[in-house]
């Protein structure tokens, strides 16, 4: 059997020797091996390709002369630095064009050498101080230099701006015409603004005035005076009209001198007597018993010392008996549902005569008009605070004050003078036609010195014949 030759091993990546050439082994199988590609290992130079150093080269040298001297290794390394090179100074060049069209200029100190390579450089923050104006003087010397166009130019420019600035405009014939007439009309009267009185400042130390919140105690007496204020109810009652409760006030009158009773108790009185026959029909002969009881706890809500329940048979003939008396009491109270704290018109009337800032004639004159409205029943279409306000002004109707409706007035009584005209009328009207009742006891009341005799004046004429002052 025939031997095969031995050949020896040799080393993986030995060359073999073919045909007296030694070749390079491959290793692996060749089927799946791709050619590489220019790695930078080949250098052309003048169209000859040959082998480079062992160094990569970056980039492919540029076009060159013809060289014709031989490709050596330190040859070849100086080329590939020559080409690495030009290419950093073409893409620094193509960077600077970049950040020239997209970076904003950075100026103010900024080297040029660092906006080329765009480096990041904060910006410096320049606070310009701030040119304080220039105030310009014109004297007559400078204004004569304007005119002969001395100045120079700057300083010209601005006298002329400023002398043109304070230079008035020239009225025109229209104009003025037409501001003759209006002032000719009236239109133009400067009214000086008339100044509201502080009217508590004189109380700020005194505790019982309550000063500090007696705004918000009147607003709310203005906010709930309808809940408590009683409607027309004398077409509902079958035996009493309107002359009989006109009777029944004056007489009441009478009862409350003879007690001295405060304002108070009369007029939280006729409230109590208005609220319940606007609930409850009463027979002519229990009309002046509701009368007494209704005194006697309006007497016990505000007196200190009420009267008795016999002294009120006493003055009322022994009519009524003590048992009627606080059986009708009882009665009143609950149709009322015990509710006796009201705004009557008195605490409108107080108020509202302060903010008139009043002397005694006119304080008694307001208290007249005042409880004539109480007795007479066509009042009772107003509110309370209404009539109290009407009152003040049919007052100084009265009286002839100037001005009859001041700021004052009407910021505190939240009327205005034409508001009031219609009830202020009718309570003059009353005040004409007393002389003429048989009731005499209010007129009687305010007759007497100690009232001013405000009773024996004459009534308010502007508002009797009908003229309306408020125009």
């Amino acid at each position: 059997m025939a031997t095969r030759p031995m050949i020896p091993q040799q080393a993986r990546g030995d060359g073999v020797v073919i045909g007296g050439v030694k070749q390079q082994k491959k290793v692996g199988d060749g089927r799946n091996r791709r050619a590489l590609g220019d790695i930078g290992n080949l250098v052309t130079v003048g169209g000859v390709e040959g082998k480079a150093s062992k160094a990569p080269a970056p980039a492919p040298v540029a076009a060159h002369p013809q060289i014709s001297r031989p490709i050596t290794r330190s040859f070849c390394a100086q080329l590939l630095a020559n080409a690495q090179a030009a290419a950093a100074a073409e893409n620094k060049k193509k960077q600077d064009c970049i950040n020239v069209d997209k970076a904003p200029v950075l100026l103010d100190g900024i080297p040029p050498a660092a906006r080329r390579a765009n480096k990041a450089v904060p910006k410096k923050v320049i606070v310009k101080p701030t040119k304080p104006k220039e105030v310009i003087e014109i004297s007559p010397d400078t204004t004569e230099q304007v005119k002969n166009n001395v100045l120079p130019d700057n300083k010209k420019n601005k006298e002329v701006a400023l002398i043109a600035s304070k230079k008035k405009p020239q009225p025109t014939l229209t104009s003025v015409l037409t501001a003759r007439s209006k002032a000719a009309c009236g239109v133009l009267v400067n009214k000086p603004k008339e100044k509201i009185i502080d009217i508590d400042a004189a109380d700020a130390n005194n505790d019982l005035s309550g000063a500090e919140y007696v705004d918000d105690i009147y607003k709310f007496y203005k906010l709930v005076e309808n809940e408590s204020r009683p409607h027309n109810y004398m077409h509902s009652q079958t035996e009493i009209n309107e002359k009989m409760r006109a009777i029944l006030v004056d007489w009441l009158v009478d009862v409350h001198l003879k007690f001295e009773l405060s304002p108070e108790t009369f007029y939280l009185t006729i409230n109590i007597i208005d609220r319940f026959l606007a609930v409850k029909i009463v027979p002519r002969r229990e009309l002046q018993l509701v009368g007494m009881s209704a005194m006697l706890m309006a007497s016990k809500y505000e007196e200190i010392w009420a009267p008795e329940v016999n002294d009120l048979v006493g003055i009322a003939d022994r009519v009524y008996s003590h048992e009627q008396i606080l059986t009708m009491e009882k009665t009143i109270l609950g149709k009322l549902e015990w509710i006796l704290t009201v705004p009557t018109h008195y605490v409108f009337l107080v108020r509202f005569i302060k903010a008139s800032i009043p002397d005694k004639e006119l304080e008694s004159l307001v208290y007249y008009l005042a409880e004539l409205g109480m007795m007479n029943y066509d009042t009772i279409m107003f509110c309370p605070s209404m009539v109290a306000a009407s009152a003040v002004y049919a007052a100084r109707c009265t009286l002839n004050k100037t001005p009859l409706w001041t700021e004052t007035l009407k910021l505190h009584t939240g009327f205005s003078e034409a508001q009031l005209v219609n009830c202020a009328k009718l309570l003059v009207y009353f005040h004409s036609k007393i002389e003429e009742s048989k009731l005499k006891v209010v007129h009687r009341k305010y007759s007497k010195p100690e009232r001013g005799s405000v009773a024996l004046l004459p009534p308010a004429k502007s508002l009797l014949s009908g003229e309306d002052r408020s125009a």
